[in-house]
């Protein structure tokens, strides 16, 4: 598939794995970014820049596997199975935190958890696209 743009035809095929490379840093970033909330960074997870106890379930082992999990990601390191387990934590997030307060995210604050899930559930299927450490371990054999 080709666009035309300004007389020149751009693969976008060619584009394709860049961009899985790019999104999955990024969101990896603010995934990150949103467990080292649980630690009391950035605000913390409350208006007093709070954190969460130690070993309290779920909280922080959800910014465990946010911050873990993330890092794993955003390298480009056992992407596949780090980006399911953080779909799976965001997916039990939504359905334990969120959907209990109503039906739709935009009526239970859900939208971040939603995005998060599905978001990651794509990077574990698309895998890391061609900017991370596990292609780069692989071009060295």
């Amino acid at each position: 598939m080709s666009v035309m743009n300004s007389a020149k035809s751009v693969d976008l095929e060619r584009l394709s794995g860049p961009t899985v490379s790019v999104v999955r840093i990024v969101v990896a970033f603010l995934f990150i970014c949103h467990g080292l909330q649980g630690f009391g960074f950035f605000g913390g997870i409350d208006t007093q820049g709070g954190s969460v106890s130690f070993g309290e379930w779920p909280g922080w082992w959800g910014s465990v596997i946010e911050v873990g999990g993330g890092a794993l990601v955003l390298l480009g390191l056992l992407t596949r199975p780090a980006a399911l387990l953080c779909s799976g934590a965001m997916a039990y997030a939504y359905f334990t935190v969120h959907q209990p307060m109503g039906l739709l995210p935009l009526q239970n604050m859900g939208e971040q958890a939603a995005l998060f899930a599905w978001i990651f559930l794509l990077i574990a299927v698309l895998g890391p696209g061609p900017y991370s450490l596990s292609a780069l371990l692989r071009r060295g054999d």
